[in-house]
This record gives C-alpha cells, structure tokens and sequence, in this order.
C-alpha cells in the first residue's frame, strides 16, 4: 500500500502538465484500497490527480479536417488526412486527432465519480487539512466532470450520463444515452457544485497558486458554462429545453464574472522585432496562470510546433508543411480600411470563382495588402516578411585595435595623453604599427581602417602599407589618402572593402600590421589616436516568403515537406524559431476572446437585434455587437456598423469568429453545431502563383473532400462498445450514418 501512494503522489506534480494524458491506472484490491487512500492527504490529491487524465486539448491538426487547411500529409496512403479526405472511415476504423477519446474520458468520470463519493465521508481533521483545501477539490472534480461531458457531447452528440460509480451489481439493461440537453443539464449543476467552494487562496479560486499550474479553478467553470449552454441551444443539438434566452443569460454572466474579477483581453504592443501585432504577440507568448502578464488565458494549452511540423522548406530542420491554410481562410479577412469583407461568395460550388466586394477596397492584382492584421499574424504568403528582427542595423562590428610603435624611417614619435605626436623628419618618413592581436574575421560585411588625427599642415600624399612579417615593404594603398589640416579632431576612415577581391590581399592574420607613411617630406606633425579596424557585417533581412512556382517554399501536390494550398501558418510561429531554437507559442483550451464571441452569438440569437443591449450581471449590460466590436477593437480593425438585421449580422459574427479563433480547434465544432458542414466541406481551394517578371499572377485551385457527408457531424462509438450495449440492452447505440 506504501508504494501505490507513493505512486500516485509522484503522479500528482507530473499530471498537471497538459502533456499527461495517459491514464494513471488504478490498481486496488476493492473497496478496502480505496479506504486506505482516503485517509491520508497525499492519498487524496493522489485520486484526485488520475481525474485529471483525459483533458482533450486544441489540436492544430483538426483544422486540416476543416475548411481552414489542406494537409500536406495527404500525400501518404494510410494517413489521417488522406484517409478523412477520401471518406475511408467506418465505426471499426475510424480515428480523429484526438484517436477515439471514447473509453478514456468515461475512465475519468468514473474516477471523478468515485472521488466525489468517497470525499464525501472525509473530515479537514482526518487528513490534517484545512477545509478550503478539502472543497476545493470538490469543486475540481465537478469541473472536470463538467469538461469531460463537455468533450463528449461536442464528438458524440447524446452518451449515457453516469453521476454514480458502477456498482458490481449494476444492471446495464436500464442504461441508454441520454440527450444532448440533460447532459448539459448536469454540467451546469457540475458547475454550480464547484462555484458553491469558498473563493479562499486556499479554497477555490479565480486562479492558481505557484507551483499548482493547470488546476481547474473558477474561471475554467465560466468557459464551461459558456461553451456548454451554446452547443445545447446551436441547431444540431438544440430540443427546445434550453433557448437563445438561456444561452444569452449564462453566457453574458460567464462573462461579466470573468470581467468583474480582472480578465482582460490582451492588448500588448510588441516591438516590431518581436511581433507584427498585437494578436501575433499574444500567440507566440506562453500564457502564466497567475496572469501577472496574460490575463486573458482562462485555461492554457500545449506548446506547439508550427516552424517544424507545419512549417516551410526553406526552414533547415522543418519535416512537414502540415496544416497549410485554405483560400477560404484567406478570403475570410477583411480589409482593415474599410473592414469589409473582399469576397462576398463564390459563383460556383468549387469556389474557384470568388464575388469580388468591390466596395471593399480589395485589389485582386494584390491581393494580400491592407488586410485585418490578424490576417498577417496568422498565414504566410507569398511575399510575406519572414524575420522581423534582420532589416538594418549590424550582425557582427568588430573591433581590432592598433597602436603606433616608437620609431620608424625619418621620424619622431611620441605618446602625448593618449595620443601619438608624429613629426616627420626628412624624407619618405613611415612608421610601423603594432601588429593584429587576433586574426581579422573579414569574409563579408565592410572593413574599415579608423583613427583620429590632428595635422599642422594638409598631406595630399600620405599612404598605408599592409605588412606581414618577410614581406618587404607590402601592398600600399592608393596615393590619394589625405590628410587635411587640422586644429581640432577628424574622424579619419578608409574603406578597405574594395582590397578583399584583389589576388594579392593576403592580410588580417594576427602577426600582421600596418605602415603608415606620412606623406613625403619633412616638418609634418600629426597626432593620432583611436587607430583601429573596424569590420562590420551589416544584416540583410532573409528572403520573403517565395510560395510561387518555381520558389524556395514553392506550392507542390506531392511534397509533403510544401504547401499544397499557396499558405503556411504562422499563428503560434515565432519567426525565430528553428532547429536549435524551439520559440513557438502555445494553443489555449480557452480564453476570454471565446467568451466574447459566445455570448453575441447567443445575443443576436435571443434578441434579434444585434444592437440590443442585453445584462449580464455585475451590473454590466452589452450588445452582441458590442462583445464583436471589443474584439475587432484589439487589432484597430473598424467596429462593425449599427442596424445591422440578424442574418447580415450573422454572417458577420460567423465570418469574426473564424478570424479570431482559426487554428484553434472551434471551427471544426462550428460548422457541425451549425449544421452547414456540407456547404462548406467539400470543396476547399488554394492559390497557384507563377512569378512573371517582377509581377504575378494568381490562380485558384481546388480540392474535392468526400468529408462533407452527414455522418461526420459526430464521432461514431467505438464498435466494441457498441457491440457490448447492444448485447446488454438490445438497441443500437450508433450514431447514424456509421456501420
């Protein structure tokens, strides 16, 4: 018994990362094992922690099964691509980004169900606890009770509510699959229950102690209630219990609670070397649950890899173009002047021929200028700007120092205050300097001899020799260094960048030096000091992104390592990034833009009226145009217009909400919730550019998915399961369209 709690108290500081998916296996010997555990603290949280074991976070590759991206890895036979692309799916074989999540969440209800039960019968004084710490984690389970029935409601529609541990005497012929309505019934009480836990440090809070990352808290149930009362209310899964009404009330007062207890959006304006925008910088930042910085984070998500495994070939170390972005996305961004949409539709099913919106201020012959900048942030394209840290300024300026030496041919040398006092005695009068003191890394960039001098009389004469030891003499350069006659201190400077293409520059090596001849003749006196090479490496900023034919990220229909569509992504991509520097940014499970969005949704939907103000607590009151309007405010794109009717609002929401929130897993669940997945399904296009001159021309190309059929609005159950609840209860439990 010793080393099982060991064990699961190892467990508990590795789980909460959002990498520990795989279930914590419970090996007990009955009902005895589990009274043992519950009886001492770290036994407890150690329960606790295998809870948290099916947490479904957002995948950028589910965006490849929407209308946001074409994978490149369609091109193996075999691959989750290639094989939803074709419809190549039955009940027994299928599989998601996700797998088949199926039995893995209901392992972890039942694990929250055995908590809830068992903590039940526990005091603050049998575990030497305190008793904020004992319904806090009350309020934890019910939270991921509420998330894991959440998860399974969005893939398999209606599934067996189960609020109780399985007894071994448990008659599975009463069992069925509950609707999609008292699923979200008991999410909501799941939410309810966490929210009663007292809002202490200790207890239940708005966010987590150091040390605690990635704990459910009270914000996590907001996004839950929000999320949960939309998908029941959306057409797919809407039965009349629950209205817009409804969806309008919890989702405004989930966000007026996240508002009134210091959620912000993030408004952040990077240095343009770091990031583009504001939205940009949001991505590629990971998020901190004390919210010092991201307040706007509700619950994180893994780190992400988009330079290697959705990146550009031309990236050394890059495996796959992966997810590439869609003409459809493209189009879906405004124009940020007018903010308007470019494309109004398309004028045939394959979308190859786009509805310019004239009015817009779209320029077909340039098509990605003066775009929301959420556009630039999100997808490269052709003739994007790849690193925002290499336009000017300096990659190397070395310094090599050089002194003169006291004596020489026909002159006198002194040092006076740091400076060398040079008169010339008699003819051809010349002095070494000291030599290199390291060798001259010269292969590129300039080099620049350096020094200040004083002179009593002007030299138009004067000459430089360069040394190495053996040599007699050197080469020199040309006559016509001058030396100007001076009271005060010139800088001096002689670009010797030219001499490096010449057959007989062979200088810069450490022992190497320099002969200084000071004209011709004598009574000339000169002071010098601050001598030194100078090499700078000026940095030219790396070529723009060439997805054209024939360029170096080039579009391809066979290569899985280039775009397939024109588009790579950049959300999430740091542009430093690379195979020595993994900088990339993270997808979060939920975040405040989401609430936002929820709630106008629900707003237009209730009221009608986009314009209509509707209160959603803590004395706040907003409109569904209001909620839109903050986040478009974020990236300075224009609010969009009063007197909007529902469906031209609508469009507008639907067309918002899939800017805002692309490569974020929502838009697979949008357009299934919305039942419009066969409008948008089966045909997505890309962009074929071909450089003529210096200009281009652009064509649409087309891809046709088999992936638009009814069945895909949700998951199949696992055929074993089914086959097993058919023998039990004699029905089918399938969702339809599977076999």
């Amino acid at each position: 018994m010793k080393k099982y709690i060991v064990f699961l108290i190892i467990g508990l500081a590795a789980c909460f990362a959002p990498s520990c998916n795989n279930l914590l296996e419970l090996e007990y010997d009955g009902r005895s094992s589990l009274d043992e555990l519950f009886k001492t603290k770290n036994g407890v949280r150690g329960y606790l922690n295998a809870c948290y074991n099916t947490r479904i976070f957002p995948d950028i590759n589910r965006s490849a099964l929407t209308d946001e991206a074409q994978s490149s890895e369609r091109v193996f036979q075999g691959s989750l691509p290639s094989l939803w692309y074709a419809d190549a799916y039955s009940a027994a074989n299928y599989t998601n980004v996700d797998g088949q999540p199926w039995s893995a969440i209901y392992q972890s209800i039942r694990n929250c169900n055995i908590f809830l039960k068992r903590i039940e019968g526990v005091s603050a004084e049998d575990l030497a606890s305190l008793e904020d710490e004992i319904t806090s984690w009350k309020a934890q389970a019910h939270t991921l009770r509420a998330l894991y029935y959440l998860q399974l409601i969005k893939r398999y529609g209606s599934v067996p509510l189960i609020t109780e541990s399985y007894e071994i005497d448990h008659d599975f012929s009463q069992d069925g699959r509950s609707p999609v309505s008292a699923v979200v019934n008991q999410i909501l009480a799941d939410c309810d229950a966490a929210m009663s836990a007292p809002e202490s440090s200790l207890g239940f809070s708005w966010t987590v102690r150091v040390g605690e990352n990635w704990i459910m808290n009270r914000a996590v149930v907001q996004a839950i209630r929000s999320e949960a009362i939309l998908y029941a209310a959306s057409p797919l899964f809407a039965d009349g219990t629950y209205s817009w009404n409804n969806a309008a009330e919890i989702t405004g007062n989930a966000l007026s609670n996240l508002l009134a207890n210091g959620y912000q959006l993030w408004t952040e304006v990077p240095d343009q070397t770091i990031a583009q925008n504001t939205y940009e910088l949001y991505f590629i930042t990971q998020h901190d649950e004390q919210r010092a910085r991201d307040k706007e984070t509700i619950y994180g998500g893994p780190k992400v890899n988009v330079w290697g495994s959705h990146g550009m070939p031309s990236t050394p170390g890059q495996s796959s173009a992966g997810a590439s972005p869609t003409q459809e996305l493209v189009d879906s961004y405004e124009m940020q002047a007018t903010g308007l949409p470019p494309i109004s539709g398309y004028s045939d099913p394959q979308h190859l021929q786009p509805i310019i919106n004239t009015a817009s201020g779209y320029d077909p012959e340039n098509p990605y200028e003066g775009r929301d900048p959420r556009f630039y942030a999100t997808v490269y394209f052709n003739g994007a700007r790849r690193d925002l840290g290499t336009s000017g300024g300096l990659a190397r300026d070395d310094h090599y120092p050089l002194e003169m030496t006291l004596s020489g041919n026909n002159i006198s040398i002194t040092e006076e205050d740091g400076a060398f006092r040079i008169e010339t005695l008699g003819g051809d009068p010349f002095a070494p300097t000291t030599t290199l003191g390291t060798n001259i890394d010269a292969s590129s960039g300039s080099i620049l001899l350096k020094f200040k001098y004083k002179s009593n009389k002007e030299i138009t004469n004067a000459q430089f020799f360069f040394q190495s030891p053996g040599a007699a003499g050197g080469q020199s350069t040309p006559e016509n260094v001058v030396l100007h006659k001076s009271d005060e201190w010139i800088d001096f400077e002689l670009d010797l960048t030219p001499y490096r293409s010449e057959s007989w520059w062979k200088w810069g090596a450490a022992d190497h030096s320099l002969r200084f001849d000071v004209g011709a003749d004598e009574g000339s006196i000169v002071y010098v000091k601050d001598m030194e090479i100078n090499v700078r490496v000026e940095t030219t900023p790396a070529d723009p992104v060439q997805s054209y034919v024939g360029g170096k990220d080039a579009i391809s229909s066979t290569d899985r390592r280039a775009t397939h569509t024109g588009y790579y992504l950049r959300k999430y991509n740091n542009w430093k990034s690379g195979r020595d520097n993994d900088a990339d940014g993270e997808i979060r499970m939920f975040r405040l833009a989401e609430m936002y969005l929820n709630f106008a949704e629900a707003a237009y939907q209730s009221t009608g009226n986009p314009d209509a103000a509707v209160n959603i607590g803590n004395g706040m009151s907003m409109s569904a145009r209001d909620a839109v309007n903050a986040i478009r405010r974020r990236v300075n794109m224009p609010d969009l217009p009063a007197g909007l009717s529902k469906d031209e609002f609508e469009k507008r929401y639907r067309n918002e909400r899939r800017v805002e929130l692309a490569y974020e897993g929502h838009r697979y669940f949008d357009v299934r919730r919305w039942k419009i997945m066969e409008d948008v399904e089966h045909y997505v296009t890309g962009m074929r550019i071909t450089k003529v001159g210096d200009s281009f021309t652009y064509e649409r190309i087309g891809f046709a998915r088999e992936s638009f059929k009814e069945k895909l609005y949700l998951y199949p159950i696992p055929q074993g399961e089914i086959n097993k609840m058919q023998s039990h209860t004699g029905t089918n439990w399938q969702n339809p369209g599977w076999n």
